[in-house]
């Protein structure tokens, strides 16, 4: 399958005058990204996201190491009509109308006018603006800002889009929109590089993701492998002390309270060890329940581990 982002030791520092030595902004990323897939980059703040996606763009240089769009390397100036970028608060001209401002980019990019129109007049609509279409962006709300942004990075049908943020201040419906836009982006063979904070989002759409922290990459792999594996919680009452103490002892966590005892532990064997103690001791088990391990969980794992 064709490459659609590559990295190679891709690293950037600053010099800040309160530091003696050079602050890593990124540091030795390696990372590549296929063709059409929906890619998610995540990270806590500072993590170096934005700093990568601004390396792409060449909207900043690296300190050293490589990077390439489509094949080609990051400063080719041909690969700039087939790549989109939607930052996380897009500025636009206020005095302008959602139409014409779409109008604008479109004739920057030099469609012609009849193919100009109905380009403008479709994302409109794919983006649920086209109601308000006439209204200057000045009257336009944060998530319609978002939108509008939207299908401005849609304008020159890009092969890439790297979206930061892309759900930012949007309500519940136009999430979901967006979501099921992005979708099916990926479905028209278009790749999507997705830096988000929201990562039950990510968990929806996204093929694979790459976890940073502090500029370095930290994991990387399919969403379904890297949530592969979950624990299962069983719900028991009249448990008598000896048996919790045995729990404890299979269990990665046991709480007691107003007479019941909950019992979390991984898949496996554990499982059936717990219920066997809980029956032994002539306990009433009320739920046994398997619990998805999800990307926040994962998340929260591995950034908590590297900052110990």
């Amino acid at each position: 399958m064709a490459i659609a982002v590559k990295t190679e030791g891709l690293t950037k520092t600053y010099r800040l005058l309160m530091h003696k030595e050079p602050v890593s902004a990124v540091s030795d990323l390696d990372l590549e990204v296929c063709e059409g897939e929906i890619f998610g980059f995540l990270g806590p703040n500072g993590a170096g996201k934005t700093t990568t996606i601004k390396i792409l763009l060449g909207l900043t240089y690296p300190t050293s190491g490589k990077a390439w769009l489509l094949g080609k390397p990051i400063g080719d100036i041909s690969v700039k009509r087939e790549i989109s970028y939607l930052p996380e608060s897009p500025y636009f001209y206020e005095y302008m109308s959602g139409a014409e401002l779409l109008d604008f980019y479109a004739r920057l990019f030099g469609l012609d006018g009849r193919s100009r129109k109905q380009k403008v007049e479709d994302l409109l609509k794919t983006v649920g603006l086209y109601a308000d279409r006439h209204k200057p962006l000045s009257q336009y709300s944060k998530g319609m800002l978002q939108r509008i942004g939207l299908a401005q990075a849609l304008i020159n049908g890009p092969k890439l889009l790297l979206f930061d943020e892309p759900t930012s201040g949007l309500d519940p419906i136009a999430h979901s929109e967006i979501r099921d836009l992005i979708l099916r982006l990926r479905d028209e063979g278009r790749t999507v590089f997705l830096s988000s904070h929201q990562l039950s989002d990510v968990e929806m759409v996204c093929d694979r993701v790459a976890i940073l922290n502090r500029g370095k990459l930290l994991k990387v792999g399919k969403l379904d492998e890297l949530l592969h594996g979950g624990s299962v919680e069983i719900k028991a009452a009249g448990v008598p002390a000896a048996a919790v103490e045995k729990l404890r002892g299979v269990a990665g966590y046991v709480e007691m309270e107003n007479g019941s005892v909950t019992a979390s532990m991984d898949e496996g064997g554990a499982v059936n060890q717990a219920i066997d103690i809980i029956r032994a001791a002539k306990g009433q088990i009320l739920t046994v329940a398997p619990k998805r391990r999800t990307l926040e969980d994962l998340f929260m794992e591995i950034i908590r581990e590297e900052n110990k």
